[in-house]
């Protein structure tokens, strides 16, 4: 809980969770912050006040994604400048994708140096890395970075030979790859060495694993997948390949005592799944050397994992089966705010229910947040902070704020103006919400 008084004569700012000591500092001063007002001649007041304060959920993320666009060093400080302001306290970083790979690796440095639009220009070299968490720690927030494989990785082949899918057209190559080749140990090898790299570099105790929008196709086409598939006993199920490969992917993470979140498709492979073979993984290092067929026993991914819902329709109903499960949730699916409309789009974001859905008050426990997303296709530098802000701060005070006291859009909308001004006047290119203006919004631009 975090305690803000103001009385004429003194200010006090209390904190009495010692384990959110450094988040609920910065999000006390924050509130401090936001309480004071500037009158006609320039001075500037502060009303007494009490305010008993705490956040509704433990995780409120913005994700960024910086492989469709890359996104400078100094626009991840400023968002994370922004995110402060309105209390989110974790940064999903969304590092690469199928455009980009621009986090350079120190044991396969190939990664960056053809993976990224440029090698030198357009990374993020770990020097970068370390100073966006540090910026980050300063305010409380967590950097959690995502690899998301074994789709959205064709920027991973151009420098990491043999590591995606050949696809086939009949029986010849056709010349284009598929997502990660989840037949061959030297697969697993490399995601060892990368993942334990990365969870030295990001100390974070989540990493997100990804596992969405796996194409099935260039899988089919290839005689060596479907091969395995036989000798493993999945038949033409690909949904079971893909649980195979991230359960695999999960348990490396796992052995670096990282908590993993994927998204959702991974919770709805496992689910369609009977039983499956197990593979037996021998000493010497001959990894997927036998295969043997244990009835009825099924490959699990650990309850810690995380997951992460992000398909627009039917997320409820997704919430109420994940849950129902015992699994955690993040919820993002009606927060992808890089999808725009014209007016006051806002208004979506304020009046969701997170925990609107089917379920025991246990299941509804196991929602520990959301996430705002902002996706790259359309977005880089020049109009990040405009899309973004301050759309984002109406899910932010949905993630932050009882919805039975904060429900009203229309008394929402004069406290999101005076906010919008806020981030104006320090210097976050907030776009407006409607008609109007700040009294302060051409000082420094």
């Amino acid at each position: 809980m975090m305690i803000v008084r103001v009385t004429p004569m003194r200010t006090l700012l209390r904190d009495v969770s010692i384990d959110m000591y450094l988040s609920l500092s910065t999000t006390g001063l924050e509130s401090f912050s936001q309480l004071v007002y500037q009158d006609e001649y320039g001075s500037y007041f502060v009303n007494k006040t009490e305010i008993d304060d705490f956040p509704r959920f433990k995780f409120r993320g913005i994700l960024l994604d910086t492989s469709r666009h890359y996104l400078p060093v100094t626009a991840i400080l400023k968002t994370l400048d922004a995110m402060a302001y309105s209390k989110f306290n974790v940064f999903h970083w969304h590092i690469v994708d199928d455009p980009s790979f621009p986090y350079q690796s120190s044991t396969f440095p190939d990664l960056s140096s053809k993976g990224a639009f440029h090698p030198m220009t357009h990374i993020y070299t770990q020097s970068d890395v370390r100073r966006v968490i540090s910026h980050a720690r300063l305010w409380g927030i967590r950097v959690i970075p995502e690899f998301d494989s074994p789709g959205h990785t064709q920027s991973w082949g151009k420098g990491q030979p043999d590591l995606l899918t050949p696809c086939y057209r009949g029986s010849t190559p056709s010349g284009t790859f598929g997502p990660v080749n989840p037949v061959l140990p030297s697969t697993y090898q490399f995601m060892t060495k990368l993942f334990k790299e990365v969870s030295s570099v990001f100390p974070d105790s989540y990493i997100h694993l990804g596992g969405d929008e796996v194409g099935f196709s260039c899988w089919k086409s290839n005689p060596d997948v479907r091969a395995f598939m036989q000798k493993m006993g999945f038949g033409g199920n690909f949904p079971k390949l893909e649980a195979f490969y991230m359960e695999s992917i999960v348990n490396i993470t796992s052995a670096l005592n990282k908590t993993s979140i994927v998204w959702q498709d991974v919770f709805d492979y496992h689910e369609k799944r009977s039983s499956l073979s197990v593979v037996e993984v021998w000493k010497d290092g001959c990894y997927l050397c036998e295969v043997r067929r244990v009835a009825k026993v099924g490959l699990r991914i650990p309850k810690d994992t995380v997951l992460h819902i992000w398909k627009g329709t039917g997320y409820k109903a997704e919430l109420s089966r994940i849950t129902k499960a015992g699994m955690r949730v993040v919820l993002a699916a009606p927060w992808y705010i890089n999808h725009i409309a014209y007016g006051q789009d806002w208004h979506n974001s304020y009046t969701v229910q997170p925990l609107n859905f089917s379920g025991t008050d246990e299941q509804k426990k196991l929602v520990i947040g959301g996430e705002v997303a902002m996706w790259g296709e359309y977005v880089d530098a020049t109009n990040l902070h405009p899309r973004l802000w301050p759309r984002a701060s109406a899910g932010a005070e949905r993630l932050w704020s009882d919805e039975q006291q904060t429900s009203s859009v229309d008394k929402a909308f004069p406290r999101l103006q005076d906010f919008r001004c806020l981030l104006v006047r320090r210097g976050i290119r907030a776009e407006p919400l409607f008609v109007g203006h700040c009294k302060h919004e051409y000082q420094g631009i």
